[in-house]
């Protein structure tokens, strides 16, 4: 168990490393902060938002590390204290069918697992509650988890007997054979997510239902980007019930894909900030990022479910005799390969993260772009954008640079506002990336 020993110190000790960091270069806070470097604008809080935004930062850093080395400690737990093995033998007595065990040990691998990750998350949902992104009551968050539970079952269900019917026909090739179905899992969860999955946790309305001079408006961002998104694919998301923030996103392809402004942005953002958030959704949407997304997962999976297969077979060789756990087909391998994806998919969040900041870059290149000749200063109205969503998501100004290149999904505010206040393609000797002069 050395090994795991070691990967379990090794997290703590990032975790304390980050935490270090974050606290000493995390500036005091004076009033130099909210000055402006040289004539280009910067993300600023004032003093006593800076204050709760380094602290809120700090926390949901903390967190994340926090769940992640919890939920690969505790899939080692269940397998060195023979819980995986002992749940398999109440899988196998309960039933002789294949089919039956296989509910029954997914079942209680499930529960184990969420009611050991409920603290943790329930100190997530109160910090949240705290500093004020939040305004989601408790019956409501545990129904949404409990929906959770219930979708990740009947989702999670077939692809393990899948996977088990696989490993059956192809000990050695399971990885590639599995991957394949999976992937059209995948396609398919994209697809209908944003019709069946997200009405599910919250309540959606035709944008032109609700704010019919809002959708002319953003019609003219679509003519400008010379493309045809359809009314009826803009979606107005009632976020206010349970959250604070600001936002709007792409989901979606085909005939399913749409777009969706949260209506906390549409109470606390201008027509022309809308716009602007509207115009990167649209790059999402031009770009194909939703393919292009697609594509990189099929890769990342790939590689994932390859190393898992390797990572399996090495674990059982070693300890598979002190866990139980004969082979890769007993329903307690299950609980390894979990986590061996786990801990290869923390060490992958630096390529995933980097990818997503690549394709969120791109979009707010073109949402730039698309504002030109719709309003009269578009570096100006993006600037403006990223401080009302900075300041409505209490993001610090200052986050560590290694914790952004790790966890981040998305450039920092402060890189996204510098760079909009000094993009302008449009001046003599510049060229725009996506848009004609």
């Amino acid at each position: 168990m050395m090994r795991f020993r070691m990967l379990v110190l090794i997290l703590a000790i990032l975790a304390t490393t980050f935490m270090g960091r974050v606290a000493a270069q995390s500036p005091p806070v004076v009033a130099e902060q909210t000055q402006e470097s040289g004539n280009k604008a910067t993300y600023r809080l004032p003093p006593a938002k800076l204050k709760r935004a380094i602290e809120y930062s700090r926390k949901r850093m903390e967190l994340g590390l926090g769940l992640t080395a919890w939920e690969m400690l505790q899939l080692l737990l269940l397998l060195r204290l023979g819980i995986a093995t002992k749940m398999q033998g109440v899988a196998v007595k309960a039933s002789g069918n294949r089919w039956g065990q296989g509910a029954v040990f997914v079942f209680l691998l499930l529960l184990v697992t969420s009611v050991l990750n409920l603290p943790l998350q329930i100190y997530g949902h109160h910090i949240s509650l705290v500093y004020g992104q939040s305004v989601q009551h408790w019956g409501s968050w545990l129904g949404d988890h409990a929906k959770s539970f219930g979708l990740t079952y009947v989702v999670g269900l077939p692809l393990v007997m899948l996977l088990f019917q696989v490993m059956k026909k192809s000990p050695q090739r399971w990885w590639l054979w599995f991957w394949m179905p999976s992937m059209g899992f995948v396609v398919i969860g994209v697809f209908i997510a944003p019709i069946f999955i997200d009405p599910l946790f919250n309540q959606f309305e035709p944008l032109t239902q609700s704010n019919p001079a809002l959708v002319e408006q953003l019609e003219k961002v679509v003519a400008r980007g010379g493309i045809e998104i359809p009314a009826e694919r803009m979606f107005l998301m009632k976020a206010s019930a349970k959250y604070t923030g600001l936002n709007a996103y792409v989901t979606g392809f085909g005939a399913s894909k749409r777009v969706v402004v949260w209506d906390t942005s549409v109470a606390k953002a201008t027509p022309e900030e809308i716009s602007f958030i509207f115009g990167h959704e649209m790059g999402h949407y031009v770009l194909n990022h939703i393919y292009r997304g697609m594509a990189f997962t099929a890769v990342v999976m790939l590689v994932l479910f390859w190393l898992g297969y390797r990572g399996v077979q090495l674990l059982l060789e070693r300890y598979g005799a002190a866990w139980g756990i004969v082979e890769q087909r007993d329903w307690g391998a299950l609980v390894v390969l979990l986590l061996v994806i786990a801990v290869f998919s923390f060490l992958s969040d630096p390529v995933t993260n980097g990818y997503s900041r690549s394709l969120e870059h791109a979009a707010d290149v073109y949402g730039q772009e698309a504002m030109h000749g719709i309003v009269d200063d578009p570096q100006a109205i993006a600037v403006q954008s990223f401080q009302l969503l900075g300041e409505a998501s209490l993001e610090d100004p200052y986050p560590n640079g290694f914790v952004e290149f790790w966890m981040f999904d998305h450039p920092s505010t402060s890189r996204r506002l510098a760079f909009a206040a000094g993009y302008d393609p449009w001046v003599a000797g510049e060229h725009p990336k996506y848009f004609k002069r």
